[in-house]
């Protein structure tokens, strides 16, 4: 039995007003998930530990059967190795937005849905005009920019401290910045006097100081001026989040003997960290954007030509997720809609084909409910397919329907080792 989880980030969502009180799964136009549902066996499945932020980070590592409290160091690290910095184990690597800010308040978390071309103009001018003069200072490479996709990009501290309060800028839409800049944490990690190791204290200082001289130079910027000039959205500070030291994880085949080989097919960099940690394959698609305009077909296409090899293949669709912290309810319900028939339906039209059987399952990481434009920790709807299962009672894919399913409510790891144990 081959395997593969189809994610959707953020799909899930709380009843909306709008749509009398249904969630968008409950209304989006979505047969191919419906007949999965009604021809295989459903639940629902909380992917946040408790104590941990409602994060993909978290959610996702936990889905593939990852124990949080042995491996957790958050987004940086898992993203810094999607994109190929190797770290040492005095850095400290943090995902690093670039953000839109405006009459004192966080607007996007996305500085204007920037693009990684212009992105990559932007990170060159900080390494040269805000790192350069902050690393002689120290006298040795302290601070370091490292392009990744879009507005999502990397930060590395050498010698900084992961013992700090970072507020993920899509957690605080039109709230005021300046409460949320980097603190150190109330108990604070043993420091040794001399060593490269800032203290929690300091590295707070350095991060805001980073953001402070990041506002002051995006703004004069050429990029920036340009778009102000068209009344666009500016891409006008880093907002550092999320930080952590080298992780250190087991692959998924020592964990789950029957996985002999595997990939993970996603436009993020933390999917792809997430996988290259777990000893999956990164299978990269063109046109692939993490927005509602990604190549849907392309994925779909990859999935199949990777099942064709491996044993476990997981899709990532980040579209969903996008939507929901944009508050658009038109575009999230079309991402479910696109999901469904342009990526999960010729999947499963493919492996039907197949002799040897594929087990899909298809899940959210976690709730981006539209009308909060947040990440919400509650547990999500899941089902898993495959011929010759025994269906449950459940008719159609959504978050309502689950909860009369028979695998009942699961708990982070207890998902994957479920799907694994399907042979």
């Amino acid at each position: 039995m081959k395997h593969i989880i189809i994610l959707g980030d953020g799909m899930a969502d709380l009843p909306v007003k709008r749509l009398g009180d249904k969630t968008l799964l409950q209304c989006a136009n979505k047969p191919m998930m419906d007949r999965l549902a009604r021809e295989g066996r459903c639940g629902r499945l909380i992917t946040v530990p408790e104590g941990f932020p409602p994060g993909s980070e978290v959610a996702n590592t936990a889905i593939l059967g990852y124990d949080l409290n042995r491996v957790y160091e958050g987004r940086g690290p898992l993203e810094a190795a999607s994109i190929g910095y190797e770290m040492a184990d005095d850095d400290l690597a943090l995902r690093c937005n670039i953000i839109t800010l405006e009459n004192g308040v966080i607007v996007t978390h996305n500085g204007g849905n920037l693009e990684t071309e212009d992105a990559r103009v932007l990170i060159s001018y900080l390494n040269e005009q805000l790192a350069a003069p902050i690393n002689e200072r120290y006298g040795f490479e302290r601070v370091k920019f490292i392009t990744g996709i879009q507005y999502r990009h990397l930060l590395v501290i050498k010698g900084g401290n992961k013992h700090i309060v970072c507020a993920p800028p899509h957690d605080h839409p039109n709230q005021e910045w300046y409460p949320l800049l980097v603190k150190a944490e109330s108990r604070n990690a043993v420091h040794h006097a001399g060593s490269i190791r800032l203290s929690p204290e300091e590295t707070a200082d350095l991060l805001n100081e980073l953001i402070l001289k990041s506002q002051e130079l995006l703004a004069k910027h050429p990029f920036n001026i340009e778009r102000a000039k068209r009344g666009e959205r500016q891409a006008n500070s880093i907002w550092p989040w999320s930080g952590g030291y080298r992780p250190s994880m087991e692959t998924l085949m020592r964990r789950y003997p029957q996985v002999k080989s595997g990939s993970v097919i996603s436009a993020v960099d933390l999917i792809r960290g997430i996988g290259h940690y777990a000893g999956l394959k990164i299978i990269r698609v063109k046109g692939a954007t993490g927005l509602a305009d990604t190549n849907y077909e392309g994925k779909a296409e990859a999935a199949i030509r990777a099942l064709e090899r491996d044993d476990f293949v997981f899709v990532h669709v980040e579209a969903s997720d996008e939507a929901g912290h944009d508050g658009d309810l038109e575009l999230k319900m079309k991402t479910i809609e696109y999901l469904d028939q342009r990526l999960i339906a010729p999947i499963y039209n493919e492996v039907c084909k197949w002799k040897e059987p594929v087990c899909i399952a298809v899940l959210p990481d976690h709730l981006t409910p539209v009308e909060m434009r947040i990440h919400v920790g509650q547990a999500v709807p899941f089902l898993i397919w495959h011929r010759g299962i025994k269906p449950d009672d459940v008719q159609q894919y959504d978050e309502v329907s689950c909860v009369n399913g028979s695998y009942g409510l699961l708990r982070h790891s207890q998902f994957m080792d479920t799907l694994m144990n399907i042979k």
